[in-house]
């Protein structure tokens, strides 16, 4: 079955102006992605990391893109189809509380 790797990006201001009720339908709509096997992950903070031709690694601090929203999680899931894997991420945490969620095919 293809995997699809999901971005979720949101901040605290639209998680909270968003409805608890909606909040916990998005949970509970995680777990259920977990259930059928979905890697799911929250965000921590990132590095760099560079190494030139081989010669020396490099690390640094930060995100190297930068968005209007920041990265809140990552996902892996498996999708019959790009359409299947976008219907399963419409209802997470970052789509439904004015965030955005990313879905990039695995090849």
């Amino acid at each position: 079955m293809p995997k699809f790797v999901t971005i979720g990006y949101g901040d605290r201001q639209g998680y909270d102006r968003t409805p608890q009720a909606v909040r916990d339908a998005a949970h509970a709509h995680d777990e259920k992605l977990r259930s059928e096997g979905a890697m799911i992950g929250i965000a921590g903070r990132p590095v760099q990391v560079r190494n030139p031709e081989g010669i020396e690694t490099q690390v640094t601090d930060g995100s190297f893109m930068a968005a209007s929203l920041p990265v809140a999680g990552f996902a892996i899931i498996e999708a019959d189809s790009l359409e299947d894997a976008i219907q399963k991420v419409a209802k997470v945490p970052c789509a439904v509380a004015h965030g955005v969620v990313e879905v990039w095919p695995l090849e």
